[in-house]
């Protein structure tokens, strides 16, 4: 914008133009600010540039404080006058981990809120609630706000969820005080947003019949299990997994398993074992000790909180056995085609490769030829050790999942992602770019998004003049692979996936 104005500046003085400067125009009157009834009390948010009426830091369960520390989330605490609502929200507590730097600064323990942006307050617009990822441990919902995607005929939300060990912590005592249940608190915050927009959302413009849930990572994980879960039931009705399974190919944590992380909680802070000194101990404290916590079935503690706890009340038994009973949804669900290598790096390969594929891990050493030297890397896989750790933890759970889905009755749509602005390698995160950002690609100017809006508005991602994009089911595990040359149907890639320890 600078570069084009001082083109233009320059322009005009080479042809010698020396009129007196223009009238100044009229000065155009700010937004009115859009003013909404919620669930607690009245909202104020904004009308932006694009003339998108933005709300922010909305409330959607009581601050997770003092006695709520490690509870389900509590009802809004309703509030008098007119709430601002123009202002980002601060994010989840969280330990610095570098990419994640600018949450860790403004983060707080009182962050269970969401954001909407729409087109208007009346009407009756598809729904699209983004979960964002992170581990489970970090991230926010952020600038996801500002999308595109808002502009295109969608009510777009955001919303946010307790993270790390406030967010999954299974506890002897919370167990005790819980009726033998402990864990999953970030899904239940998650639970509790749905339940919200289900009874706030026609407010602004929004259907409450259709919603679709979305996100990417451990979001997509996340959006995974709230598919299986039975406490979703009515809340949403389509799902897009990117990048995120309710597995990342690893075992399930049984809660008598997931209990002695409590006791490692108790060890390392020196408490007795009971909830009146944590819930009384430091943000601070907690957020170290976090990190001296260990889980022996992890190669790496990376991945801590992507192990998923089955808790007794979000999930009462495995995500697979929940999908078999649940009510079917369709589904979107995907994978990059080279996402990142395994944590621990090398030393830790072949045991990742052991614990994948179980009786079939020499099976799946000779296909990869773990015996022999390094070959040269894929121009597009990447490494040998980034495409293991791309079939593991990504592709092989992606395909698997798509089978339980289908075979719950759902129609599922499985893609993979060779696309990366620049042309890179399709890193973890790359889709991205192609769905919340607005970017296209391929020689049609395609867009992940229009697909995506598709689904969010019928349930089927296609429609108009796009290619079409052929659902999945397990005999011919159809997929579609998105890259620089445009959209493509083919059969699931021949990896050793069918190895893999089922879910």
């Amino acid at each position: 914008m600078i570069r084009r104005a001082m083109l233009a500046a320059a322009a005009l003085w080479a042809v010698g133009v020396q009129a007196a400067p223009p009238p100044a125009p009229e000065p155009v009157p700010a937004p009115e600010p859009a003013n909404v009834a919620v669930t607690g009390g009245t909202i104020r948010g904004a009308t932006d540039a694009d003339g998108t009426l933005v709300f922010r830091a909305i409330p959607f369960a009581a601050p997770p404080l003092a006695d709520l520390r490690w509870r389900a989330p509590a009802s809004v605490v309703p509030w008098t006058g007119t709430r601002d609502a123009t202002r980002a929200a601060p994010s989840c507590l969280q330990n610095d981990y570098g990419w994640n730097h600018a949450d860790y600064v403004r983060a707080s323990e009182d962050c269970l809120t969401l954001d909407i942006a729409t087109q208007a307050l009346s009407g009756k617009r598809p729904v699209m609630v983004w979960i964002h990822g992170g581990s489970n441990r970090a991230g926010s919902a952020g600038e996801t706000i500002r999308s595109p995607l808002a502009r295109r005929g969608v009510v777009l939300v955001a919303i946010q969820y307790r993270l790390g060990l406030f967010g999954n912590l299974p506890h002897r005592a919370l167990a005790e005080e819980q009726g033998g249940k402990a864990g999953n608190y970030g899904l239940m915050d998650q639970i509790a947003a749905l339940r919200w927009i289900q009874a706030n959302i026609a407010r602004f413009g929004g259907d409450p019949a259709k919603v679709t849930i979305f996100g990417e990572s451990a979001g997509g994980q996340d959006v995974g299990l709230l598919l299986a879960s039975p406490m979703t039931r009515g809340l949403f009705a389509r799902a897009i997994l990117q990048s995120g399974t309710p597995s990342f190919g690893l075992s399930w944590r049984p809660l008598t398993e997931a209990l002695r992380l409590g006791d490692q909680l108790d060890a390392v802070l020196g408490t007795d074992g009971s909830l009146p000194p944590l819930r009384s101990a430091s943000a601070h404290a907690l957020l170290e000790a976090d990190k001296a916590l260990h889980d022996p079935a992890l190669q790496h503690d990376d991945f801590m909180w992507l192990r998923t706890t089955i808790d007794g009340a979000v999930l009462p038994d495995t995500p697979a056995r929940l999908l078999a009973q649940a009510m079917p949804r369709p589904a979107i669900i995907g994978s990059n085609r080279a996402e990142f290598g395994l944590p621990g790096g090398r030393p830790h390969r072949d045991a990742g490769v052991d614990a994948a594929f179980g009786p079939q891990a020499a099976r799946a050493r000779s296909f990869y030829r773990l015996d022999q030297p390094d070959p040269p890397a894929d121009p597009r896989l990447g490494t040998r050790d980034l495409r293991i750790a791309t079939d593991i933890l990504f592709r092989c759970p992606a395909g698997q999942w798509a089978g339980v889905l289908s075979a719950a009755g759902g129609r599922v749509w499985r893609y993979e992602l060779d696309l990366a602005p620049g042309g890179g390698l399709s890193f973890h995160g790359s889709d991205m770019a192609y769905v919340t950002g607005g970017q296209r690609f391929g020689p049609q100017s395609l867009s992940l998004a229009d697909y995506w809006l598709s689904f969010a508005a019928t349930g089927d991602p296609n429609g108009g003049s796009r290619p079409h994009w052929p659902s999945f089911d397990d005999k011919a595990k159809a997929q579609v692979l998105f890259d620089e040359a445009g959209v493509h149907p083919q059969t699931s890639p021949t990896t050793p996936c069918d190895w893999m320890v089922t879910p």
